[in-house]
């Protein structure tokens, strides 16, 4: 490409095709091999870009493991156990729960797929002999079923994944709902949004998703998280799907305004999603409703709430006992022991964290 920026191709991408859909805008920001956010460094973690729950400690994968595990069990636990995380990026959440030691893992039935676009994350994965990296979770099926001794009982997990699916975005006028879409700015060098035709079906679902929304609100429109649904559901014909991330309903999105969409770098958050692309992080909120169109989750429920019937409190307990009987000697164990307190307060905490909805499909 030589000195052309990523802004640069896009400019030209417009002059040349038109305007650009939202989901184009994204897939580009975010995916390009050459110059996407995730594609050169963009990354989850305390030296990253932002934080997910396994980068506040261990304990979020402490409690995975444990999770994990009684689903293993509900199943019948079979010989062999795949766990095909998508969007693993660096690998935290696979390493916290292979250093747990769960049960699956001790057996050897567990298989840890942890999938991640990005070869410079693929790069930062664990060495186990229970983890293999891969590119998708296609990629992740297909090896496992050529593999031999492979299982459709398993689970397909997805940790802050869907808010970073291509979305697009609509907005509705005084003579329906329009697609919102990126121009080259008339007045400078950047870019601008203006409203484009909207496909008819799009018009027809959001007609019963948002039936009293007004002129000038906007919704994420993600029918690339339906997607990414229907093919994990496919992936484990017996198992569960798992999705953790940040979401609400329909009408909550609308009364935001803008707020579901956000961009982050460098662990600051950033007002202008269509300025320096490549070099943001750009998410949306996932639409529960639009997300369960046609697939009704099993389960939904908190972050907080999901840690909890999976035993946080009694590990935070157990944290706490083992600083008490260790705190004089102040070695690494009693330190992480201690640490699972704050941990367990970052993860279930109702204006952050815990807040997070957790949802399940029973396959």
């Amino acid at each position: 490409m030589g000195d052309e920026s990523l802004a640069d191709r896009l400019h030209r991408r417009i002059a040349d095709n038109g305007p650009l859909r939202v989901s184009e805008w994204v897939e580009a920001a975010l995916y390009d091999p050459d110059d996407g956010f995730y594609m050169t460094g963009g990354r989850a973690g305390r030296r990253g870009d932002f934080l997910t729950a396994p980068e506040v400690g261990p304990l979020f994968g402490v409690v995975m493991a444990r999770a994990v595990d009684r689903w293993w069990a509900e199943v019948g636990r079979p010989e062999v156990f795949p766990v095909f995380e998508v969007g693993a990026g660096p690998g935290t959440l696979a390493r916290s729960v292979l250093r747990a030691g769960c049960e699956a893992a001790r057996s050897g039935a567990l298989r840890w797929w942890a999938t991640e676009i990005s070869p410079g994350q693929r790069r930062l994965h664990p060495t186990h002999d229970l983890l293999r990296s891969v590119g998708s979770l296609s990629e992740a099926v297909t090896a496992q079923d050529s593999g031999g001794g492979g299982s459709r009982r398993g689970l397909v997990l997805a940790n802050e994944l869907l808010d970073n699916l291509p979305f697009d975005v609509v907005e509705r006028t005084v003579d329906g709902w329009s697609m919102v879409v990126v121009v080259a700015d008339p007045s400078g060098p950047g870019f601008a949004t203006s409203l484009g035709p909207l496909r008819r079906d799009a018009i027809a679902e959001l007609a019963g998703l948002a039936p009293d929304a007004e002129p000038g609100q906007r919704l994420p429109w993600q029918p690339r998280a339906r997607g990414w649904l229907e093919a994990a559901l496919a992936a484990v014909p017996e198992g569960r799907v798992v999705v953790i991330d940040y979401g609400a309903t329909t009408s909550d999105l609308l009364a935001r305004g803008d707020g579901w969409l956000r961009t982050h770098t460098g662990h600051r958050s950033r007002c202008r999603w269509i300025d320096e692309p490549g070099h943001l992080d750009i998410t949306a909120d996932v639409d529960l409703e639009q997300l369960q169109l046609y697939h009704r989750a099993d389960v939904v429920v908190s972050q907080a709430e999901f840690l909890r019937s999976h035993g946080i409190d009694d590990l935070v307990a157990e944290g706490r006992r083992i600083w008490e009987e260790r705190a004089s000697v102040g070695d690494l164990v009693a330190l992480e022991a201690r640490s699972r307190v704050r941990e367990a307060e970052a993860l279930c905490d109702l204006a952050g964290m815990g807040s997070f909805v957790v949802a399940e499909w029973r396959t």
